[in-house]
């Protein structure tokens, strides 16, 4: 795995650990903005990987390549881990927002 690709993956852990912060504190606007600098961060990620040629590799190469691997799949756990506690802490927040906007479609009609 080429270093720049993993470089993102742990820049959008970063950011998801930041959501996660924001999430809990109840700072619902930085996890929105962070959100959105995730998908930002993805975009990239796609773009680069897509760029990415994969060339020969001797064996010291496949070594470090089967480590950033091991290190991206521990990357992703953490965040999928993140992310469903963002969304545990979000649904109370999704609900009151539900409620209190179907009470302003009410007065509004």
């Amino acid at each position: 795995m080429d270093p720049q690709l993993l470089t993102y993956y742990e820049a959008i852990e970063r950011a998801s650990a930041d959501m996660l912060n924001a999430a809990r504190n109840g700072n619902w606007d930085e996890v929105v903005k962070l959100e959105g600098a995730c998908v930002l961060l993805i975009s990239q990620l796609k773009h680069a990987a897509q760029g990415h040629r994969a060339a020969a590799v001797d064996t010291d190469a496949e070594a470090a390549s089967a480590e950033a691997a091991k290190t991206k799949s521990r990357i992703m756990q953490r965040i999928l881990v993140n992310d469903a506690e963002i969304r545990q802490l979000a649904e109370p927040w999704l609900a009151t927002l539900d409620e209190t906007l179907a009470g302003r479609r009410r007065t509004l009609h």
